[in-house]
């Protein structure tokens, strides 16, 4: 209850901020002096070039749809120095003093949550959403208010708060790749300068193209040094490319502003810059909500792919509005249109290369433009650089279903036989492997599955898609078999299910009615997200690899596309994803071609973290050994088997052989650990 009264006071929060923003307009920017030709540039006619006024500033269209936020102008992805004064504090309720209280309370949240005191987190929680609810400084007045909120709503989003299942495998940010680019400023190999400024010539693009000493840096960059991050870019544009144009165009904007989300991004939804900036189109958190992107407890509509290309396409239809002039419009959406209009105001000229020259923008937007021609321009180029064997993604098709109730992505993985993780890719913008608790939400399915999960779906009480599950029945399995696995009666099983004797038949989909908070360890436990390949030898099964490893046989099979009795003969190396306990990963196996054959994993990542020890077989003990002292390990929420043997350089089989031939673990108990050799 009290989560749900902490997301409606978020939500109470945020349309308040985005009324207030409707109410709001730009600024007028003053009359400029026509921009002057900036020195060693050669600028280069593209074959269609929208119209440009000539003194687009001194007379702004007023024809827009939507006026540009006016607190994005204190907004920025680069964090340059605010351009407005804040209203001096009052002596009864300050700014500084209402920030150090909600600061105050949410750190005693976090201290609180991390000792495992759900409950007192979220009283703290509370009183600091209540501090800035029931402040007689609205939040709406001042930009460090709206930070400490984007913060505060920030740092809540990844918490399991209680009253919703485990959240170990919420999303995991990337990192945004602009960061590392624009931070540096490459020198141009005058080779490719002269091989660029030729090609451009005969480039057909919606976008002003222009080759300077920067462009040809950055080109030579992302031939060189770069080359890995531009090529990954451009093999996963495959995704959204058709979808991202089609909007652009309905928006009636450059489509070649496709290219600003591939120097941002590289097209990847949890893309997170150092500045907080967040999705495809990096969008800071208030500007995103001037152009209607939700964020919640649950959702972040800023990496949703579809929602945030058309806020994109608004925004910059925005900026267009009120600069008249693309490469100041680019400028803008980086560093914020108040920092764009300040240094064009300080200098009168309304020209991006004058403002180069004369330094008056931050040094990441500086770089910002050139970044995105040189992108533009390699990318309408590919095999003049090299990228023509460069492998595109498919456009993932999916169905979409609305719910208005919330349900686990592993219920919804049970009833379409995808996995949690696959859901998780088609629904980008859930920030948990819950949907919302509250409102609707369009949920994506794998393409063909529409009916087959709402079929599934409708034989789970609404109140119990949280934790009920689906189980395909197994040979082997039993009544009893199935009822230990999911910490449930055989009883409850046969009752959700009417069956009638005790016979299972293999395959056949049970629904388990797991109660609300017993989910069992195998369910809830992390999953690396790094391929493992595990080398097969001679008698091996998937249940003694499974068993081995400590994940369930069935993961096995769907991670490698094995049927239910399928032999591993004739197989050399299994795909599997080791398990790991919650906000760690544990580094592979060790591999050795002396190995036991049940020990032999090797990480296909490259940049795989040190492998540890070889583990000890039951048959290494050498004659003449010192015996090492008894360690007792208390079993820690969300650990199995293989990671405590790893983390003790020892065995599954030799921490079963201790414990008597444990199979389920559960928080709490003590398990003896064998000395590692």
């Amino acid at each position: 209850m009290r989560v749900a009264k902490l997301h409606v006071r978020i939500v109470i929060l945020i349309v308040l901020a985005l009324s207030a923003e409707a109410c709001q307009t730009a600024q007028r920017p003053p009359s400029l002096l026509p921009a002057k030709t900036a020195p060693a540039l050669t600028s280069i006619t593209p074959a269609a070039v929208p119209a440009q006024p000539q003194n687009p500033i001194a007379s702004q269209s007023s024809t827009s749809k939507q006026q540009v936020p006016a607190e994005a102008a204190a907004e920025t992805k680069t964090q340059a120095p605010p351009t407005q004064t804040p209203p001096p504090p009052t002596a009864s309720d300050s700014v500084d003093d209402l920030i150090a209280r909600v600061e105050k309370d949410f750190q005693a949240g976090l201290d609180a949550y991390k000792a495992g005191q759900t409950d007192a987190a979220r009283q703290d929680f509370d009183r600091a959403f209540n501090a800035l609810l029931e402040s007689s400084i609205d939040i709406r007045s001042d930009a460090r208010l709206q930070k400490e909120f984007d913060h505060v709503v920030e740092g809540v989003n990844h918490l399991d708060l209680g009253g919703l299942p485990s959240d170990s495998e919420a999303q995991k940010s990337e990192p945004a790749p602009i960061d590392e680019t624009n931070g540096i400023t490459p020198s141009a190999d005058p080779k490719i300068r002269a091989k660029a400024q030729a090609e451009i010539k005969s480039t057909h693009s919606d976008l002003p193209l222009m080759m300077t000493d920067q462009v040809a840096g950055y080109i030579s960059y992302f031939s060189n040094r770069g080359r890995g991050t531009f090529e990954h870019a451009i093999a996963r544009s495959g995704r959204y490319h058709d979808m991202m144009v089609s909007i652009l165009r309905e928006e009636g904007v450059p489509q070649d502003l496709i290219y600003l989300a591939q120097a941002e991004s590289g097209f990847h939804p949890l893309a997170v810059s150092r500045a907080g900036a967040r999705g495809i189109w990096q969008f800071m958190g208030s500007r995103a909500r001037g152009y209607g992107l939700h964020r919640s407890l649950w959702v972040d509509d800023r990496q949703d792919p579809e929602k945030s290309t058309r806020a994109a396409a608004h925004h910059l239809k925005d900026l267009y509005a009120q600069f008249g002039d693309w490469y100041l419009a680019m400028a803008a959406y980086n560093s914020g249109p108040g920092t764009v209009q300040a240094a064009v105001k300080r200098t009168g000229f309304a020209d991006f290369w004058e403002l180069y020259r004369r330094n008056v923008l931050p040094k990441e937007t500086r770089n910002y433009v050139p970044i995105i021609l040189a992108v533009t321009i390699m990318a309408k180029n590919l095999s003049q650089y090299g990228f023509d064997d460069v492998s595109m993604d498919d456009p993932v098709p999916f169905d979409k279903v609305i719910i208005n109730y919330p349900v686990d992505l592993r219920l919804v993985a049970d009833c379409v036989g995808a996995t949690p993780a696959e859901l998780q890719d088609l629904n980008p913008s859930l920030l948990r492997r819950t949907t919302p608790k509250e409102g609707t939400f369009e949920l994506h399915l794998p393409a063909g599955t529409r009916d087959q999960y709402q079929t599934a779906m409708a034989a789970i009480p609404s109140n119990m898609r949280l934790w009920w599950r689906y189980h395909k029945v197994e040979p082997g399995d039993t009544l009893a078999s199935i009822a230990r696995s999911y910490h449930v009666t055989a009883n409850s099983i046969v009752a959700a299910n009417r069956i009638e004797g005790t016979e299972l038949q293999s395959g056949a989909e049970l629904i388990i009615p797991v109660a609300p908070g017993k989910h069992p360890v195998s369910d809830t436990s992390t999953y690396a997200r790094r391929i493992t390949r595990y080398k097969v030898h001679s008698g091996d099964t998937v249940e003694t690899v499974a068993e081995n490893l400590g994940v369930p046989a069935q993961m096995v099979r769907r991670w490698n596309g094995l049927r239910a009795g399928d032999s591993l003969r004739g197989r050399k190396v299994l795909a599997v994803h080791l398990p790991v306990t919650p906000g760690s990963e544990v580094a592979s196996p060790a591999s050795k071609s002396t190995a036991h054959p049940h020990k032999t994993a090797q990480s296909a990542s490259p940049k795989a973290p040190a492998k540890p020890a070889r583990a000890r077989n039951r048959n290494e003990d050498q004659p003449g050994s010192e015996p090492a002292s008894v360690v007792r390990h208390k079993v820690k929420s969300g650990e199995t088997l293989y990671s405590i043997a790893t983390t003790y350089k020892t065995t599954v089989a030799a921490l079963k052989r201790n414990n008597g031939d444990i199979a389920v673990l559960r928080p709490g108990m003590i398990l003896i650990v064998p000395p590692s050799r």
